[in-house]
C-alpha cells in the first residue's frame, strides 16, 4: 500500500513540474518576442536613416565668370554706363582699357546677380558674343577649412608650451616654432579669404567696339561725292609726284639749260 502511494505521489509530482516547465518556457518565449521584434526593427529603421543625403552635400561652392562681347556707336558712354550698372548691383569695376574703335572692362559683381547685370549690360549695344562659366571649388573650400582648424589647434597647443617653457633656450625653440606655425595660418586664412571672395563676388570680361557706320545709297549725289574724291585724290597723287621729281629737275635742268644756250649761240656765230 505504501509502495502504491509512493509511486502515486512521484506522478504528481512530476505532472507538476512538468506544467511549471511549460509555464515557463512560454514566459521566456513571451520575453524574448518583443526584443526579437525589436531587434528586426532597428536594421529596418538604420535602411531608412541611411538613405536620407547627408547635411550639406547640395552645398556646392561655385566661382562664376562671364565673358560679354558688344558693338555699339560710343564705346566710352558704354564703359561709363556699365560701371553705373556694376555699382547699382552692389559690385565694382577692375581693370580697364580703351582705344579710339574699343574698350575693355573688368567688372566684380555679386554672384547671384550675375545673370540680371550681363541683361542690363547686352542693352547697351548689339550683343555679339555671351559667355557664362562656373568652376567648382568645393573641394578647395572643404580642405582649407580642415587645414585651417588643424593649424588654428596646432597654434594653440604651442602657446600652451610656450607658457610652461622655463629655460632660456626652450623659450625660443617654442618661439621659433610658433612663427612658424603662424605664418602658415595666415596663409591658410588668406587663402579661405580668396576663396570666398571667388565664390561670393563674379567676374564679367566686358569688350565693347566702336559700330562701323552704315554705307550710304548709291545715287547722283553718291556718284557725284565719289569723283570728287577721286579728283583731289588724283591732284594729291600728282602734286606729291611733282614735289618728287623737283629736286631732280633743278640739279639736272639747270646745267643742261646752260649747255643748250651755248650750243645755240655756237651755232648762231656760225651761221654768221
Amino acid at each position: 500500500m505504501r509502495t502504491r502511494w509512493r509511486c502515486v505521489l512521484a506522478g504528481g509530482a512530476l505532472v507538476l513540474l512538468a506544467g511549471c516547465s511549460g509555464t515557463s518556457a512560454d514566459s521566456a518565449r513571451s520575453a524574448v518576442a518583443p526584443a526579437q521584434q525589436e531587434q528586426g526593427a532597428a536594421p529596418r529603421q538604420g535602411t531608412a536613416q541611411a538613405s536620407v543625403p547627408e547635411p550639406g552635400a547640395t552645398d556646392r561652392k561655385l566661382a562664376r565668370s562671364a565673358q560679354l562681347e558688344l558693338t555699339t556707336p560710343n564705346t566710352d558712354e558704354a564703359v561709363s554706363r556699365a560701371k553705373a550698372i556694376a555699382a547699382g548691383a552692389g559690385g565694382y569695376p577692375g581693370q580697364e582699357s580703351a582705344t579710339d574703335d574699343s574698350a575693355s572692362l573688368t567688372l566684380s559683381v555679386p554672384a547671384e546677380k550675375l545673370d540680371g547685370v550681363l541683361d542690363q549690360l547686352g542693352g547697351l549695344g548689339q550683343v555679339k558674343r555671351r559667355e557664362i562659366s562656373a568652376q567648382d571649388v568645393t573641394a578647395q573650400v572643404v580642405d582649407v577649412d580642415a587645414r585651417l582648424a588643424t593649424q588654428r589647434a596646432s597654434v594653440e597647443r604651442i602657446r600652451a608650451l610656450l607658457a610652461k617653457a622655463q629655460s632660456v633656450s626652450e623659450i625660443a625653440s617654442v618661439e621659433s616654432e610658433l612663427t612658424s606655425r603662424q605664418a602658415t595660418l595666415e596663409s591658410l586664412e588668406r587663402q579661405q579669404a580668396s576663396l570666398a571672395g571667388r565664390v561670393a563676388m563674379a567676374t564679367v570680361s566686358l569688350s565693347v567696339t566702336k559700330e562701323q557706320a552704315p554705307a550710304q545709297a548709291g545715287g547722283f549725289l553718291s556718284g557725284l561725292s565719289g569723283g570728287w574724291d577721286a579728283f583731289v585724290g588724283f591732284c594729291r597723287g600728282l602734286v606729291r609726284v611733282l614735289g618728287v621729281l623737283l629736286p631732280f629737275a633743278v640739279a639736272f635742268g639747270i646745267p643742261a639749260g646752260a649747255v643748250f644756250w651755248w650750243l645755240r649761240r655756237r651755232k648762231a656765230r656760225l651761221a654768221q
